[in-house]
């Protein structure tokens, strides 16, 4: 089945809803198995709701030891698409409260769902990305390691610094 979702689809299905199943890899993120998604889509009047659930097992680098590790993707999406420019209809400034995160299609006839889905999964990646409770990242961090002058590989492009100081005299 193809990724991208006609609007016109959804405007001539019963009801204005079409009911979408994703299962592929997403090439920018590192799976286990193909991330699987369950998605329905409606037609309201001048928008689109997309709203489902997506489930996965995915492989993070652990921010504290660097090691990889699994992490179950299990979430539930609602996105809402307006299908005409909204800003014709609101002019420069709009305040958005919330629950207004709306998608500007821009007159578009058709949603990406491969590049929803890539998004949706990014955004459920958590903030610290820890492997467990009992990591040992702080034994990364130990006054042992620095001594022996080891470097967060991360970091190691700081070392190639140079700063160039400037003399305060020719200043003034």
């Amino acid at each position: 089945m193809s990724n991208i979702i006609k609007i016109e689809d959804v405007e001539n299905a019963p009801n204005k809803r079409l009911q979408v199943d994703f299962e592929d890899f997403i090439n920018e993120i590192n799976t286990i198995a193909p991330i699987k998604a369950t998605l329905e889509v409606s037609s309201l009047g001048e928008f689109v709701k997309i709203t489902g659930n997506v489930k996965g097992r995915v492989i993070l680098e652990c921010d504290l030891c660097l090691n990889e590790f699994e992490y179950n993707l299990d979430l539930d999406i609602e996105e809402l698409f307006a299908k005409n420019t909204l800003l014709d209809e609101y002019g420069q400034e709009t305040e958005i409260k919330e629950g207004q995160f709306i998608t500007d299609l821009a007159g578009k006839d058709n949603i990406d769902i491969y590049d929803l889905l890539y998004q949706s999964v990014i955004l459920d990646f958590p903030n610290k990305k820890v492997c467990g409770i009992k990591c040992k990242g702080d034994d990364f961090l130990s006054e042992e390691n620095f001594a022996q002058n080891q470097v967060d590989p991360r970091l190691a492009v700081f070392k190639t610094i140079q700063v160039k100081k400037e003399d305060n005299a020719d200043k003034k």
